[in-house]
C-alpha cells in the first residue's frame, strides 16, 4: 500500500515561487541535553549556520587527510560510479558514500561530537542521507553555484519535510581566497522554488555543474540584497554545520591552496525520503539513502 505525501514545497514548475518555510528549524524541546549550548542553538535557528572552531583535533586532521589523499588517488576509487570528475582538469572533483568505502570517515559519522550534534538539531536519531569528500586543489577547481540542498533533496531525493542537517568539517585551511562555503544568513526561513522541469539523470551533470535547480540571478540578488552572504573561514578541524534550505555556494579555488573537506547530511528518521516529489526517477543510493538505519 501506498502512503500518500502532501508536498508541502512544490518547485520545478513553470514559474519561480518563494514561500515561507513551514517547518522547525531546531526539532529539540528547549533545554534537551546535547554539545550545541543553548546560545549557539539560538543562533543556528535565527541564521541556518553554526561555526564550530575546532570539532577534530590538530592530532586528527592528518588521520582524515591522509584517507583523503588514499581515496582521491586509488584508482579503483576513480573508476567507481560514486566519484565525480572535474571536467576540466579530470581531476577527482568529490566521492560519495565515503562513510560506506572508509572505516576512517564512517568512524567519524559515529564520533558523538558530530551525530550528537545532528540529534540536537533534528530532536530524533538521525540516518546519513549523504556523505562525500569534496577536493578543491589549486590553480583552478570549479566551485558550487548558489542552491538550497532541500530543494534538491526534495525534488529528486523525496525528503518531505526541512528536518535535514548537513556539516563540512575542513580538513585543509580554508582561508578567503580558496573557494570557502558563502551563505546568505536567514535565507533557510524562505523556501525557493525553481522553474524548470527535472530531466532524467539529472545528476549525472549537476554533480559537475548545477542547472536544473538552480535560482535565477533576480532571486539570488533580491536574497542578497536581504539576507547578505557569510565567507567562512578557519582552520583544518574547523566545521560549519548548517540547515538544509541555506542559500549557499562557493567560487572556484584559483589559489595554489588546496580546499578539501568531508561533508556529511544527517536526516530525521522521522523524514524518511518516499518517491521524489520533482523528478521522474530517484537518484542512486550512494547520493541519496535508501538505507534508514539509525547512525550508531
Amino acid at each position: 500500500m501506498t502512503t500518500t505525501v502532501t508536498d508541502l514545497y512544490p518547485s520545478r514548475g513553470a514559474t519561480e515561487v518563494s514561500t515561507p518555510r513551514k517547518d522547525p528549524v531546531v526539532w529539540s524541546a528547549p533545554g534537551a541535553p546535547g554539545p550545541i549550548a543553548t546560545g549557539e542553538l539560538e543562533a543556528f535557528e535565527r541564521d541556518g549556520f553554526l561555526a564550530v572552531d575546532r570539532i577534530i583535533g590538530p592530532d586528527e586532521v592528518p588521520v582524515y587527510r591522509r584517507e583523503l589523499e588514499r581515496l582521491v588517488t586509488d584508482p579503483d576509487i576513480r573508476a567507481d560510479e560514486r566519484s565525480i570528475i572535474e571536467p576540466k582538469s579530470k581531476e577527482i572533483r568529490s566521492v560519495f558514500e565515503v562513510h560506506k568505502i572508509s572505516e576512517v570517515f564512517a568512524k567519524l559519522v559515529r564520533d558523538e561530537r558530530v551525530v550528537g550534534r545532528a540529534r540536537q538539531i533534528l530532536g530524533s536519531d538521525v540516518y546519513v542521507h549523504q556523505s562525500r569528500i569534496n577536493v578543491k586543489p589549486g590553480f583552478g577547481a570549479s566551485g558550487f553555484y548558489w542552491h538550497s540542498d532541500f530543494e534538491t533533496w526534495h525534488a529528486e531525493d523525496g525528503l518531505p519535510n526541512m528536518r535535514t542537517v548537513s556539516v563540512s568539517i575542513a580538513l585543509t585551511e580554508n582561508y578567503d581566497t580558496n573557494g570557502g562555503l558563502m551563505i546568505m544568513p536567514g535565507s533557510h526561513r524562505t523556501f525557493l522554488a525553481c522553474a524548470g522541469a527535472t530531466p532524467k539523470d539529472n545528476y549525472k551533470q549537476s554533480l559537475q555543474m548545477q542547472d536544473a535547480g538552480t535560482p535565477s540571478d533576480e532571486a539570488l540578488t533580491a536574497m542578497a540584497s536581504e539576507y547578505g552572504i557569510k565567507l567562512f573561514t578557519g582552520k583544518a578541524g574547523s566545521a560549519t554545520w548548517f540547515d538544509c534550505n541555506c542559500m549557499h555556494g562557493s567560487g572556484d579555488n584559483i589559489t595554489p591552496f588546496p580546499r578539501s573537506n568531508v561533508f556529511i547530511v544527517f536526516n530525521s528518521v522521522e523524514n524518511q525520503a518516499v518517491e521524489p516529489f520533482a523528478a521522474p526517477i530517484r537518484r542512486p543510493t550512494f547520493i541519496g539513502a535508501r538505507d534508514f538505519a539509525p547512525v550508531r
